[in-house]
């Protein structure tokens, strides 16, 4: 007999309509809201950071009244990931509620991210 090793890859992708959650759902990613809360500076740099972007361009929003960079992280998001919207609803989301701007932009980047199983078989030709 002998051993053939069969190997499939399967790569799961989520729809790209819109978000994977709402602004309020906080409580599906409890340690992502909690690190926002207790330490909002830390856990932008590094949603950012997970975006792909400067894990310090965040930290430019702190000298402003209106985050720019919050801003444009969602513009981002939203456009890299075909999700709908306006800028209008990304300004307002942003002024009005920073926090939970960013615990949903958190939530769908770990929810975009490619998860790929390998399945390894191993068979015997004879």
């Amino acid at each position: 007999k002998i051993p053939i090793t069969m190997t499939t890859v399967i790569v799961q992708t989520p729809q790209k309509s819109g978000w994977n959650s709402g602004i309020c759902d906080c409580c599906q990613d409890m340690n992502s809201c909690c690190y926002g809360f207790w330490c909002f500076p830390c856990f932008t740099c590094t949603t950012t950071g997970d975006f792909g972007e400067s894990t310090c361009l965040p930290l430019l929003d702190i000298f402003v009244c209106v985050p720019p960079v919050s801003l444009g992280m969602r513009v981002a998001v939203r456009h890299k990931y075909d999700i709908g919207g306006s800028i209008c609803e990304d300004i307002m989301v942003t002024c009005c509620c920073i926090w939970c701007s960013w615990c949903q932009m958190s939530r769908e980047i770990k929810a975009r991210k490619q998860t790929v199983t390998v399945k390894t078989q191993l068979r015997y030709v004879t």
